[in-house]
């Protein structure tokens, strides 16, 4: 058997509530198919989240780390890493159908 680690990635385009905790450090809760993830984060990363939303008119994090202690209604993740990405609409085609001549 091979020992690895499971890793998990979220995506959201909402800015959740954060409550305070040690440190200052902000913790949120995602619900996630039925299952509540929650998530703590340095209070630098969670600003580049709300300056994302305040920025962008569209915005995607990705939240990625391992698995980590199970709870009642889901699980934690501690330490995550975050990857803030501009959304940018999608170019109108336009059709030969619908091209004018």
């Amino acid at each position: 058997m091979i020992a690895r680690k499971l890793e998990i990635t979220i995506k959201i385009n909402e800015l959740p509530q954060p409550k305070t905790v040690e440190n200052a450090w902000q913790q949120f809760d995602l619900d996630c198919d039925g299952r509540i993830t929650t998530i703590t984060v340095k209070p630098k990363i969670y600003k580049k989240m709300t300056d994302a939303a305040s920025n962008y008119p569209q915005w995607v994090v990705a939240i990625a780390d391992k698995l980590g202690q199970s709870t009642e209604l889901g699980f934690v993740l501690e330490e995550s890493n975050l990857q803030v990405f501009e959304r940018k609409p999608k170019a109108e085609t336009t059709s030969a159908f619908g091209a004018a001549s």
